[in-house]
């Protein structure tokens, strides 16, 4: 008997119909002779329509009183799932974030879990109840309702298999498992059967949507062996997320191929070249809570240079209205801004041991008179920042160029 941790997204629990087959699977489980502990999303469409309403009634609205707004769609789903669990005959009981106490910090709507007190749960499971408990939420010492950012009910599953050192935390959404690439851009598509921790980090903050990037560092840290399985295929293997390569691995140089839309590039032209410069760029974004990811800087032969980084589409304006602001004291020529560039990136820990990753990445891109603007790398993976226009066709061209569809 394993205690099993089950992450249901909200496609999964979108209606009645779906919450009622997540409780005839549950039930399955639960035949088995398992121990179960499930963990809903909202329903699909649910948090954009609550957080609609809020911008609806205050144009930036309070982030504290967007979570009290955001966690209600999550509330909703448990006591649903909790009743149609109880219909299939078996014992459940629904909980908030804050009945469990999932205590976070006070960083409203993008919270990080400090600590879960698992005792309630457990003392469920020992009575053959099963806990449903609400992901994305939590609450802070000051008794406060937080939200732990999108995708962050997939958080709360691991952070929940952890605390409870759950046997392994299935991850159940729209796909049956993680692939080489989007199979809506590329058909031939592979799904894989394991993938390591590292590559899925990657894959997931490079853009791949199938798990959000916190729920694979706190597995990862934490050792909670991950699945990923399809919420509407009764039987399936799904995708394990290992801890260490396997003998096989070597094999596969580029385990998969992700992409961003979400991009969009700020230019700082002609700034003094001289210590400090880029810390005076990226100090005041930084002190507004915009992630930076990519930068680059190109050193002229005049004592000037220009700064480039990359910052989330929605983040965008924002950071180009800082540094308007802050141009003369910096003494730049000028603050150029695009959002119509995309990053594409390979990643596989086989390019450990290969060398001519890139020059073939770079030479395929080429061939096909996409213009490479930012480039990034690390152990295992390289990205490049391009014209957005080109995303599908970059995907496409170097999956085929690396051979990814074939097993």
């Amino acid at each position: 008997m394993a205690l099993i941790v089950q992450k249901f997204g909200g496609t999964s629990v979108g209606t009645t119909e779906r919450i009622r087959n997540v409780a005839r699977r549950v039930a399955r489980w639960k035949a088995m002779g398992h121990d179960v502990v499930v963990v809903p999303s909202a329903m699909s469409g649910e948090t954009n329509r609550l957080l609609g309403l809020a911008r609806e009634v205050q144009s930036v609205p309070s982030p504290r009183e967007l979570d009290v707004i955001a966690s209600t769609g999550e509330q909703v789903t448990i006591a649903l799932l909790a009743m149609a669990i109880q219909a299939e005959g078996l014992k459940s009981r629904s909980y908030t974030g804050a009945q469990v106490r999932v205590l976070t910090d006070s960083a409203f709507t993008k919270a990080r879990i400090l600590h879960i007190d698992e005792e309630r749960l457990r003392r469920d499971l020992a009575q053959g109840i099963v806990p449903v408990v609400a992901g994305f939420q939590g609450i802070d010492e000051s008794g406060n309702i937080t939200t732990l950012g999108r995708g962050g009910s997939d958080t709360s599953a691991v952070a929940l298999a952890a605390a409870l050192k759950a046997d392994e935390c299935q991850i159940y959404t729209d796909v049956d498992g993680v692939y080489t690439t989007d199979p809506r851009i590329v058909p031939e598509a592979r799904r894989l059967k394991t993938i390591t921790f590292e590559e899925m980090l990657e894959m997931a903050s490079l853009g791949s949507k199938v798990l959000q990037i916190r729920s694979v560092e706190f597995a990862g840290k934490y050792k909670v062996r991950l699945r990923v399985l399809s919420s509407f295929e009764d039987e399936g293997e799904g995708t394990l997320i290992t801890f260490e390569e396997d003998e096989k691995m070597e094999q596969a140089v580029i385990s998969g191929i992700a992409f961003s839309r979400d991009e969009a590039k700020v230019t700082v032209t002609g700034v003094p070249d001289r210590p400090g410069i880029a810390y005076a760029i990226l100090g005041p974004v930084a002190d507004a809570n915009i992630d930076v990811d990519m930068i680059i800087q190109n050193a002229g032969t005049d004592q000037l240079t220009d700064f480039s980084f990359t910052v989330h589409r929605n983040e965008h304006a924002k950071a180009m209205e800082i540094l308007q602001k802050v141009k003369t004291h910096i003494g730049a020529r000028d603050i150029v801004g695009d959002n119509r560039i995309c990053k594409v990136s390979m990643v596989g820990v086989g390019m450990r041991s290969h060398v001519g990753i890139a020059s073939q990445m770079f030479r395929t891109l080429s061939e096909e008179g996409i213009n490479i603007q930012m480039i990034s790398t690390s152990e295992i993976k390289i990205s490049v920042v391009i014209d957005e226009k080109y995303l599908e066709l970059a995907v496409r061209v170097l999956h085929k160029a690396f051979g990814l569809e074939q097993a």
